[in-house]
């Protein structure tokens, strides 16, 4: 076997590939997916229309936008359709997730976005834009510093 060959092996090329992925979707590229998938959005009460972008760590990106109901506890924020398609595929390691809205700067995820967020993908990285073209990273420790967790259940709540 040659370097030449070596190099070029099927583990290397998926591999390389792999990492140009990961490494080369750039902060506004994963912006410009969100704001696709805000398209999608179906908002008729507020108008209020969000995109949102999962990247995960093999490179996968799922996409989310806000789904309302006239009863609207039952609304879908983008985030968490986001999260919820990926976990449904078996995902579980998350890097950054873009969000897109309109609006004077860059939209924030509500609490129970941050919520569900720091339960499944705690060191993730958000991008948080608007359709001006402004944006701003944030981490979810940042945005929500005190999280409730599995230490604020019982011990014997999982019996």
């Amino acid at each position: 076997m040659t370097l030449f060959t070596g190099f070029f092996s099927l583990r290397n090329l998926i591999l390389y590939f792999w990492l140009r992925i990961l490494f080369a979707m750039n902060d506004k590229e994963l912006l410009e997916v969100a704001l696709t998938a805000r398209n999608h959005a179906r908002a008729p009460y507020s108008q209020f229309l969000v995109g949102a972008a999962l990247l995960c760590g093999n490179g996968k990106i799922y996409t989310g936008c806000n789904i309302e109901s006239s009863s609207f506890g039952l609304s879908l924020c983008a985030e968490r359709v986001a999260l919820a398609k990926a976990l449904s595929e078996g995902e579980t390691d998350f890097r950054r997730m873009a969000v897109v809205a309109e609006g004077q700067r860059p939209v924030k995820p509500c609490g129970a976005c941050l919520q569900l967020l720091r339960d499944y993908a705690p060191d993730l990285e958000l991008i948080l834009g608007n359709l001006e073209g402004q944006y701003e990273k944030m981490s979810l420790t940042r945005l929500l510093p005190y999280p409730f967790d599995s230490g604020d259940l019982p011990n014997n709540s999982t019996k």
